[in-house]
């Protein structure tokens, strides 16, 4: 998946599209294959396009290569097969307005409009309408023009050519713009299959290509330069002390800063240790007094379960009204003010709330529930 923005052409390099994504963004637009079909946010011309179909079909290829090799195990021949019998159902349904050209759906209109008609053969005219027709047929201009036609040998020929009731179908009668597209339609339908198949290895492409537009050159360089280094067989460990090579390897870790480890077991860059303010002790004493590291290590652990244990010790709910409190005896003062906020909001209730009784007598809710309970009401 690293390599697919030099082997693939881009749609958005058409001629027809203005904007051109990059290569972060454009994996998101493969994402977005999860919930609807792929490229659904190009144009309508851009898609019906002989280059969107060029292009479809080389991603399609490749994410059929990759998908093989990448998930040997998966039977990707049948659910490709399974992909175009559900596409051949939907094309047969009709579920096609997405892939039918409207320019040629305008033109087989004008044809189908120029073929219905009535054709006079005296005044060599075509009418559309039946009841035109019939009005024209007492006309003077008509029945001169019959009488013409009658003296004549030949009567005059339609000059658009033979009526449409007469004239054989074409050959190709079955096709129509239905069909030009059919092709792209099926190649979208089955790429928008592999994709969703593929997300997780999308995902960690995308981390990936975060990841190293977040090192510095030098740092990309040293990384380069170490994956560019052929790899070295361990040696076996001395007889009695097994493992004693690697821990001697784990040791030689240059690490004096005593930085957090990434992803590779390996030191995170100074400047990502001072960005995120892993140097910040954050200390919580409802946490049995536990030190977090950096602002968002501290933030996450209030829902977490050490945080959510010393709540329960205190007898409080861990909700978000004691977000960002620390000191168990902070906690038990909101608590307490909580609590007495709510006792006035039922108070309140029960004397700011008014009833009115049959008789037209206004009460308030709790003078009129103790009237009611003494049956005075």
């Amino acid at each position: 998946m690293k390599s697919m923005n030099k082997m693939i052409l881009s749609p958005y390099s058409f001629r027809n599209i203005g904007k051109r994504l990059g290569y972060l963004q454009y994996l998101d637009v493969l994402l977005a294959a999860q919930s609807q079909p792929v490229h659904s946010e190009l144009p309508k011309e851009c898609r019906l396009s002989r280059e969107y179909e060029l292009y479809i079909k080389a991603l399609h290829t490749y994410l059929l290569s990759f998908t093989k090799r990448a998930q040997p195990l998966i039977d990707v021949e049948s659910q490709q097969r399974e992909a175009e019998t559900q596409f051949n159902k939907y094309w047969e349904e009709g579920d096609i307005e997405e892939w039918v050209d409207p320019r040629q759906n305008k033109a087989a209109a004008n044809v189908n409009n120029a073929e219905q008609g009535i054709w006079c053969s005296a005044c060599q005219k075509m009418y559309s309408k039946q009841t035109v027709y019939d009005a024209h047929l007492t006309s003077k201009k008509h029945i001169k023009a019959t009488s013409k036609q009658a003296s004549s040998e030949q009567p005059p020929t339609n000059p658009n050519g033979p009526v449409s009731v007469t004239s054989a179908p074409p050959e190709n009668a079955h096709f129509s713009p239905r069909f030009k597209h059919q092709t792209a339609a099926r190649l979208t339908h089955m790429t928008t299959q592999l994709l969703r198949s593929l997300a997780p290895a999308l995902n960690e492409t995308k981390s990936n290509v975060e990841r190293r537009f977040s090192l510095t050159a030098r740092e990309r360089e040293q990384e380069l330069l170490e994956q560019s280094k052929p790899p070295q067989a361990a040696p076996a460990p001395a007889s009695g002390e097994p493992g004693a090579e690697e821990e001697e390897e784990e040791e030689r870790i240059y690490n004096p800063l005593k930085l957090p480890l990434g992803w590779d077991g390996k030191p995170i860059p100074y400047w990502l240790y001072k960005l995120h303010g892993l140097g910040v002790e954050y200390r919580c004493e409802i946490c049995s007094d536990h030190v977090y590291m950096g602002r968002k290590n501290f933030d996450r652990h209030f829902q977490e379960s050490r945080h959510a244990f010393g709540m329960r010790a205190l007898g409080l709910p861990n909700t978000k009204h004691f977000h960002e409190i620390t000191r168990i005896e902070d906690a038990l003062a909101l608590a307490e003010k909580l609590k007495r906020e709510g006792r006035n909001e039922i108070f309140e209730q029960e004397t700011m709330e008014e009833l009115e009784d049959e008789e037209g007598n206004v009460y308030n809710r709790k003078t009129y529930e103790d009237l009611k309970k003494q049956g005075l009401i």
